[in-house]
């Protein structure tokens, strides 16, 4: 069996939580290629070192002094290093490392920045595969450069290219542990580009996905996905099982466990994934599957929500008789450089949602201003707003389940603006003001789970 393991940053926060992710990767002899993250919190109110990174690269930038913030990182590495009982040769090598790296020339602060973001990753996994060589295992740091992981020249937002794959299959070739740093590839001109933020997820799907592995694992600090955030409802009911459908509109819809795009690279090869807790490696944890069996399951698998969304409202009478009006709108929002998330429509009227954060007041103004041109009777837009969604497979071939819900938001003067049943078959969103977001979300978990 082959196995793709990846171990996210709270896992690897101090020494006694890599000693026990070398005891979890040890314990099971096809656990070979290994993920990891970089140092994450400590304690609640910890910076992760990926944090400490990037203020020392943005005080190098302003020309300010930056030797406290290079201090502050070096010092995580020397206390994880000195807590392993491993020699100083390591901690001058990171330090060598980092201190080249936040020196450099910063011709493209884009390219600067991945660079100093992406030695925590880097210097991790070389610190892990040196404790794994101390205990006696045969294992190796793997340089994603020179296993050939080539990512599109998108500072801070690569994608994977698809010749990557081969290059990355002859990790197969032999049987050493081999520790991957996550988050980061390499551009075709050599440079070192960074995934989006929790792109270690994606980094373990493409591993997976490029040697064929039987199973994923994505090693984190819960013992499962849950029903509901936990912040919001106190021990929610456990998910076991879940689709690749359900997991992503899950994920979409605000769910911080698993990243929302690393699940492409192993949907298409069908492989599962289990979600597991570093912590509690014995529990049963979340398996992700391409079908599951829906019979005397809950029609509701989860309910998630995000806030921080605007709807651009358009009304013209008649609209539906105008071919290629629609067109007309998502061209403005293409020419614009804006995606959309929904768009509910009647017969004159239709809503664009997208995010608050793509629709700054100057742009609104300009993109008002190119809608009225096209003869609209009116034109507004609406902000503070949030969405909540309920994810099932089962959940549109039940009768109740709309109806739960509705009885759910008339039972607590839940206001809805927008509901939008998506064709993926497996959600029901709902578009309300923000001031009713957690309200509604704890009023439909209870109404599914309780």
């Amino acid at each position: 069996m082959k196995i793709v393991s990846k171990f996210g940053g709270s896992s690897l926060a101090n020494a006694n939580q890599i000693k026990k992710v070398c005891d979890i990767i040890i314990s099971n002899k096809d656990r070979k290629l290994i993920v990891v993250s970089a140092p994450g919190k400590r304690f609640k109110n910890d910076v992760k070192v990926t944090d400490l990174l990037i203020s020392l690269a943005n005080t190098h930038i302003q020309g300010k002094d930056s030797s406290n913030e290079f201090k502050a990182v070096i010092e995580r590495f020397r206390l994880i290093a000195h807590d392993l009982h491993l020699d100083n040769e390591l901690i001058d090598d990171i330090s060598k490392d980092i201190f080249s790296k936040s020196n450099a020339p910063i011709n493209n602060k884009g390219e600067y920045m991945d660079a100093i973001k992406a030695s925590g990753e880097d210097n991790c996994a070389k610190l892990i595969a040196k404790y794994l060589q101390s205990l006696g295992h045969d294992a190796e740091y793997i340089n994603p450069g020179y296993a050939g992981l080539i990512l599109s020249e998108e500072f801070g937002n690569a994608h994977v290219l698809p010749e990557s794959y081969d290059n990355l299959a002859k990790l197969n070739e032999n049987n050493s542990i081999k520790i991957f740093p996550g988050f980061f590839g390499y551009s075709i001109h050599g440079d070192i580009v960074t995934l989006p933020r929790g792109g270690s997820d994606v980094t373990g799907s493409i591993l997976a996905s490029a040697i064929s592995a039987d199973i994923y694992e994505n090693f984190t600090d819960v013992d499962s996905v849950f029903a509901v955030n936990p912040n919001l409802v106190k021990s929610p009911h456990p998910i076991y099982d879940l689709t690749y459908k359900e997991m992503r509109e899950l994920s979409y819809a605000g769910f911080g466990v698993f990243h929302e795009e690393a699940l492409t690279p192993v949907y298409y090869k069908g492989i599962p994934v289990h979600i597991k807790n570093t912590n509690n490696p014995s529990s049963k944890g979340t398996k992700i599957h391409m079908n599951i069996d829906t019979k005397n399951r809950n029609p509701v698998t989860g309910i998630a929500g995000d806030k921080g969304f605007c709807s651009i409202y358009i009304r013209k009478y008649l609209m539906n008789r105008e071919i290629g009006f629609t067109r007309k709108i998502l061209q403005i929002l293409e020419e614009e450089n804006i995606p959309y998330e929904h768009i509910p429509s009647g017969i004159d009227d239709i809503s664009i949602v997208l995010r608050d954060k793509y629709l700054s007041i100057d742009v609104e103004r300009k993109i008002i201003k190119r809608i009225k041109k096209l003869g609209t009777d009116e034109v507004h837009v609406t902000r503070k707003q949030a969405l909540v969604m309920i994810v099932g497979e089962g959940c549109l071939n039940n009768s109740q389940t709309f109806a739960k819900a509705s009885k759910a938001f008339a039972d607590n003067g839940i206001v809805i603006k927008m509901i939008n049943q998506g064709s993926s078959k497996v959600s029901i969103m709902f578009g309300m003001d923000e001031k009713f977001y957690e309200e509604a979300i704890i009023a439909l978990y209870k109404i599914f789970f309780n």
